[in-house]
């Protein structure tokens, strides 16, 4: 992948708005965020539908076998149609049908969209795909970023997944994660050859030493709650979602909370196709958060103020969901609200107890955040927050093979221990 000169905006980009202020900016006058609102004034991508349509069609799309990435989406997306996008298949995970799951729960129709079979095994791919693109696109703005370097804090995930991607393009990077972050994690990040700063502190104090880095040395930012293009990259889940059951979106999605990102992309999407008319109803969302880190499903039972509410001491096991100040609140909290949704906590022990149910009745081997979701759905059903006729869309968000320690500490079975003979296989089965 080479970078492209580009001056102009992709003609579907509006502008970008403030999601505190409403005011908006042309993509080339604003780095990240609205300047009135320090590191806090999120922007959001509003797109020319109108520009989208002419672009691309649901029957173009059913047509187009070739591309099952979320590349196949590009009109869609805030990048230039001409843009050189990196090779590896970003999307296009499946979408499997739990008949099994859903009779367990007393349910009719559940599904589990496995983002764990994305190429480091997460959905934060699709925000980093994007990233790419984008730093290479910001190389001649006037707001200049020096494409030789792209950065990020992340718990591990993100990390991954911008590392990855990078290594596809030989596009160096630079990662901030926290030194608790899973060994697992870490591993795919030193592997992918990118430059590892393990942070002795939380989440929290990464993402602002990043930040702060990141203006100290001029690198391109992608952190999410922070870079607008983060959410369009996320969102890509929600039109395969809605492609792959017919375009008849579901009733309800569950997905794991953390940092808020994924959620605000998981509405940004269905909001896009519900304004094109490509589906006809919003799905309720519910988030899911660990009762540990449980920021903002406090701030929704609470009806409180995210941008006055402050950080709580996160604790959890499912790293990946653990963020004492989620950077994407504001975003987070509309996508609950915005569809008359929810936000329902779990516990660790209930996280862990997801890890091997969601396996053994789907196949789908998730790390506790990507079980967190399940999780959510088991006590939806327990409260009636469901109902049994309604379609359901569980998201996982992370493979199992993320954190083996969780995925060990789900269990309480032990594999037997034999020598090689039969008789000891007798012992066991007769």
């Amino acid at each position: 992948m080479t970078p492209r000169t580009t001056h102009h905006a992709p003609r579907n980009v509006l502008h970008l708005e403030c999601v505190i202020c409403g005011d908006t900016y042309q993509p080339n006058e604003a780095a990240y965020v609205c300047p009135k609102h320090g590191n806090e004034g999120i922007l959001d991508v509003v797109y020319d539908y109108d520009v989208v349509k002419e672009r691309v069609s649901r029957e173009e799309l059913a047509r187009d076998t070739s591309h099952p990435t979320i590349w196949r989406y590009k009109a869609m997306l805030p990048v230039r149609q001409d843009a050189e996008v990196p090779p590896l298949a970003v999307g296009g995970t499946p979408l499997y049908q739990t008949e099994r799951l859903a009779a367990e729960l007393g349910l009719k129709h559940v599904w589990v969209k496995d983002d764990g079979r994305n190429p480091t095994a997460s959905f934060k791919d699709r925000a980093s795909a994007i990233a790419v693109v984008k730093a290479r696109e910001s190389a001649n703005t006037q707001h200049a970023i020096r494409n030789t370097i792209i950065t990020t804090a992340s718990t591990g995930n993100a990390a991954a997944a911008l590392a990855g991607i990078c290594a596809s393009i030989g596009q160096e990077n630079v990662i901030f994660v926290p030194k608790s972050a899973p060994e697992a994690k870490i591993a795919q990040l030193l592997v992918y050859g990118s430059t590892v700063l393990l942070v002795d502190g939380t989440y929290g104090d990464a993402f602002e030493l990043c930040l702060e880095s990141a203006e100290t040395y001029n690198w391109y930012n992608r952190n999410t709650g922070y870079n607008p293009y983060m959410t369009e990259g996320k969102k890509t889940v929600s039109y395969e979602i809605a492609e792959q059951l017919g375009w008849d979106a579901p009733d309800v999605v569950f997905v794991s909370v953390g940092d808020g990102c994924i959620i605000g992309g998981v509405h940004k999407g269905f909001k896009d196709l519900l304004a094109m008319g490509w589906i006809e109803q919003m799905p309720r969302i519910i988030g899911v958060q660990a009762e540990g880190s449980n920021y903002l499903a406090e701030a929704w039972e609470n009806g409180e103020d995210v941008l006055s509410k402050p950080a709580i001491a996160a604790n959890t096991m499912a790293d990946s969901i653990s963020a004492g100040l989620p950077r994407d609140r504001i975003k987070a909290l509309a996508a609950v609200n915005e569809t008359n949704g929810a936000y329902i906590t779990v516990s660790d022990q209930q996280i862990l107890a997801a890890i091997p149910t969601l396996a053994q009745g789907s196949g789908v081997f998730a790390e506790p955040a990507g079980a967190a979701a399940f999780a959510g759905l088991q006590k939806a059903v327990e409260s009636g927050l469901v109902n049994s006729d309604e379609r359901i869309v569980v998201i996982n968000t992370g493979n199992g093979l993320k954190d083996i320690r969780g995925a060990m500490a789900s269990l309480k079975v032990e594999p037997f221990v034999i020598r090689p003979n039969i008789e000891d296989v007798n012992a066991i089965f007769k």
